[in-house]
């Protein structure tokens, strides 16, 4: 009998390799297909246990004495707004969110380009060309859409300075990658973008905003703390995160195997993950 991929999933781990957030590290991951007719279902369980979505993949870390990134999400109800981020807000009054389909253009393109040379010049997503681009925005089995962030600059023009592609999964939103112009790098909107998700998913009733991967001994991934009251997955349970705690979690032990996964992985399996499945910051 054929294996059915929509009925059982299967998982693998990738080689170990250089870790991209911390120094002197390897990492590994733990990943599956999202193809079939229980993608939907198969998304939003994996996300309640830490997983990310790349394209048509589940993937979370599956490191040996090292669990530094943790899922992290927003528990948007009880989010309220700090003095410096209602300032972020208010300094970019001018924008506005338009919601689309997941298809790519050359302008999300040329904007992610800008964004990849100012901000991770030689990470592995540097030489990304408009195919690989388009596959990222385009390839999905469950409610993906694109936000686009335009400026207005006069009652006849406008500007795209910002967009992010994102999931709506069963118990909130996930924002799988975003990227803006570095000519509004002072703008915040890395920032905004978030806040307005947080104000988004409230609006649609839903309880959290995934923001990915939390590291903190990563200087570029360590700010998605900044938004409490927060819960990180740790140790196979989502865990409160604030001020008072956030030095508590022990990040050398290793990742415990999540409760979904019944059979061993095939640790000789030599596969490739998208190589822009790499969290973004």
């Amino acid at each position: 009998m054929r294996h059915d991929p929509s009925r059982t999933p299967q998982f693998y781990v990738t080689a170990p390799q250089k870790c991209p957030y911390i120094k002197g590290k390897v990492e590994r991951k733990l990943f599956t297909a999202l193809y079939g007719r229980n993608s939907v279902k198969l998304n939003d369980d994996l996300s309640l246990q830490g997983f990310r979505r790349s394209q048509k993949v589940l993937y979370r870390p599956l490191c040996s004495n090292c669990s530094a990134c943790l899922s992290i999400r927003v528990k948007v109800n009880e989010f309220h707004n700090s003095k410096s981020q209602k300032r972020v807000i208010n300094k970019n009054k001018a924008i506005v969110r338009i919601e689309k389909k997941p298809e790519a253009t050359d302008e999300q393109y040329q904007i992610f380009k800008k964004y990849l040379n100012d901000r991770h010049l030689n990470g592995g997503m540097s030489d990304m060309d408009a195919i690989e681009f388009s596959s990222m925005i385009e390839e999905t089995n469950v409610e993906s859409q694109i936000f686009e962030y335009w400026k207005i600059l006069n009652s006849e023009k406008k500007e795209l300075i910002a967009v992010c592609l994102t999931d709506t999964n069963k118990d909130g939103l996930s924002m799988v990658y975003s990227f803006y112009d570095p000519k509004y790098k002072s703008s915040s909107l890395g920032k905004f973008m978030i806040l307005d998700h947080i104000n988004l998913t409230k609006s649609r009733k839903l309880n959290y905003l995934y923001l990915g991967y939390w590291i903190r001994k990563n200087s570029k991934m360590g700010y998605k703390s900044d938004y409490f009251p927060a819960e990180v997955y740790y140790k196979n349970e989502w865990k409160e995160i604030s001020e008072n705690n956030i030095l508590n979690f022990d990040l050398n032990s290793s990742q415990k195997i999540p409760k979904i996964y019944k059979n061993d992985p095939n640790s000789g399996s030599v596969i490739q993950l998208p190589r822009f499945s790499q969290d973004p910051d």
